[in-house]
């Protein structure tokens, strides 16, 4: 069986990352007999002017989209796309757009540990935010999904006081920009081929297949 690793950039503040982390799951699943695939979560930030206290999400996101009508129906959107893979997105409990690099730290500090668990913070991060109107930008809330995930909560409280791999992050996401990152998610897999946007499962899974084929094929042109 090939393996194949996909870097997914994104924001946990982005409504189609969140979609297309659901898609990628469906896909992962639809080919898990032929090929093993492997998540890193990559940081991005949409909002990188936000304030470490975040704004006012509602009035922030009337001001980008042009008004209160291209919010609603972009948000109807979204809710059907997201009923469709188990999503129940609840954009009006959204009182506070976050600066979101506390976040991408918490994220770093879980694929040290393990992926899965840094899989789990990602899960986690995005229902907060979309599903239950918590601030992923406040730091008891970031502590709280890091002990529900498997961490050491006082570790993290220790280094979400702290400015622990803030740089780290920010190098990582100015790296995705010069390779070409403008927008997310973005899907890298195996470090070559490049995946834009949540597109739908059986995309991702046949990209998933013709890659893995690929490898074959170069595996055997080397023998």
């Amino acid at each position: 069986m090939e393996r194949v690793t996909i870097d997914i950039v994104s924001d946990i503040v982005c409504p189609w990352c969140y979609l297309g982390k659901a898609r990628m799951e469906l896909a992962v699943a639809e080919v898990q007999d032929e090929i093993g695939v492997d998540i890193n979560w990559r940081p991005y930030r949409l909002n990188p002017d936000h304030p470490p206290e975040g704004v006012d999400h509602q009035a922030d996101l009337a001001a980008k989209l042009g008004g209160r009508q291209a919010v609603e129906r972009a948000h109807d959107m979204l809710q059907k796309l997201g009923e469709e893979v188990g999503i129940k997105y609840d954009f009006e409990a959204i009182k506070i757009g976050p600066n979101t690099l506390d976040a991408h730290r918490l994220l770093h500090w879980a694929i040290v540990e393990d992926r899965q668990i840094q899989d789990k913070v990602a899960t986690a991060l995005f229902k907060a935010n979309f599903e239950e109107g918590r601030n992923v930008g406040d730091h008891a809330v970031l502590a709280d999904i890091a002990e529900k995930s498997g961490l050491d909560r006082k570790v993290i409280e220790n280094l979400l006081a702290s400015d622990a791999d803030k740089d780290t992050v920010i190098g990582e996401i100015e790296a995705a920009q010069k390779m070409g990152v403008t927008g997310v998610p973005f899907f890298i897999i195996d470090g070559q081929y490049a995946v834009s946007g949540a597109q739908t499962p059986d995309v991702l899974a046949n990209a998933l297949r013709e890659i893995a084929k690929l490898k074959a094929e170069a595996r055997k042109g080397m023998i």
